[in-house]
């Protein structure tokens, strides 16, 4: 697999804006309910937010590779 740095750039920017779109859906359809969430993030211990930040990664990647290769 060989791609130039412009698209892999576009790939990127695309996922991003994807990424973005998606943060924004909880908190347009039910503001309320995303302040809950973010309410309840904060008083989470550290070391639980670093886990799901990993979880989080790693399903990204492996999503982004099944796309990639499926």
């Amino acid at each position: 697999m060989n791609i130039g740095w412009d698209e892999l750039l576009r790939y990127f920017g695309g996922a991003f804006a994807i990424y973005l779109v998606l943060e924004g859906v909880l908190p347009f359809l039910n503001p309320l309910a995303a302040q809950r969430v973010m309410a309840k993030l904060a008083q989470t211990d550290p070391t639980h937010l670093r886990w799901g930040g990993l979880i989080s990664m790693l399903a990204g990647i492996a999503l982004l590779w099944v796309a990639r290769n499926g």
